[in-house]
């Protein structure tokens, strides 16, 4: 799944320059490129997108008219040539503000919001054989079957894998337990999550997945339990 963009920029070198800049990221599809509002807005009342890239200081506030007009839920990501801008737009719902000149990591932290907001990490790719854990602005592929435990890490989780290095990722371990099928992974303590077909035994506030000797809490060990006899 990707997400479906546009840009309406009057600018040819900034269309020029996000162009290439999505073209490296993987989970969106560029539909169109404007460089201006009426065309653009006419494409939009009859195509749905997902993002739009559009330049706030169009003329006569064209920009917030033409994205205030749209009849549909579009996620909106402002391009500014300055920090200044009507007061009106603070209180408009945009996903966020890229102020020129902008470089790669700056956009693909604006990319990152996106994915998230759609749940391109989402509840419908997580009942599958994979998830996609956003990582260094990146979407990264996690097969489930690849998956020894999540260790917790503050606001990260570190997904150790059988055959590769750990994946860090920007998810709360809360989180990421919702979006793993709930008949394949359970969590065992605050900071761990454990694939059940990993598990090797379970002792005395131990479990024991592939190699490693993990803790378990007693708040935890009765669900492992009970999902161990399905």
């Amino acid at each position: 799944m990707s997400l479906k963009c546009v840009i309406i920029d009057k600018e040819l070198s900034a269309i020029e320059l996000m162009t290439n800049f999505i073209k490296s990221c993987p989970a969106l599809r560029l539909l169109q490129t404007f460089d201006d509002v009426i065309t653009g807005g006419e494409f939009l009342r009859n195509n749905r997108v997902d993002l739009l890239f559009i330049e706030l200081s169009m003329p006569a506030n064209a920009a917030i008219k033409l994205v205030k007009s749209i009849s549909y839920k579009v996620m909106i990501i402002f391009t500014i040539a300055g920090k200044r801008f009507a007061p009106e737009v603070l209180e408009m719902d945009v996903l966020d503000y890229l102020v020129k000149p902008f470089i790669f990591d700056r956009f693909a932290r604006a990319i990152a919001k996106a994915t998230e907001r759609l749940h391109l990490v989402n509840p419908d790719s997580q009942t599958g054989e994979a998830i996609y854990v956003r990582s260094t602005y990146h979407l990264v592929k996690i097969n489930l079957n690849d998956i020894e435990y999540i260790e917790s890490m503050e606001n990260y989780v570190k997904i150790h894998l059988t055959n590769d290095k750990p994946v860090m990722a920007l998810i709360p371990l809360k989180i990421m337990i919702d979006r793993l099928p709930q008949e394949k992974f359970v969590r065992i303590h605050r900071s761990y999550i454990i694939p059940l077909d990993k598990i090797k035994y379970i002792g005395n506030k131990k479990i024991k997945v592939s190699a490693t000797e993990l803790p378990v809490s007693d708040s935890y060990l009765t669900a492992v339990k009970e999902l161990m006899k399905k």
